[in-house]
């Protein structure tokens, strides 16, 4: 079972960073280290982290159980 532990503010963070270090891939340096933003661009989207979920970090507000 999957649960969201990224807040609103955290997941589109995550997003834009995410999207712009995929971004340098093709523009900028060109550079395949710009495939490493798919880590912050997926969990942002999906809205689960599991770093967060490993050291028990909830941003989003809602208590699960």
């Amino acid at each position: 079972m999957s649960f969201k532990n990224e807040g609103n503010l955290d997941r589109i963070l995550r997003v834009v960073v995410g999207a712009a270090v995929v971004s340098l891939v093709f523009v900028g340096p060109q550079s395949a280290w710009g495939w490493v933003g798919l880590v912050p661009l997926i969990t942002g989207l999906v809205g689960t982290c599991p770093v967060y979920s490993l050291l028990g970090i909830n941003t989003c507000g809602i208590k699960q159980s």
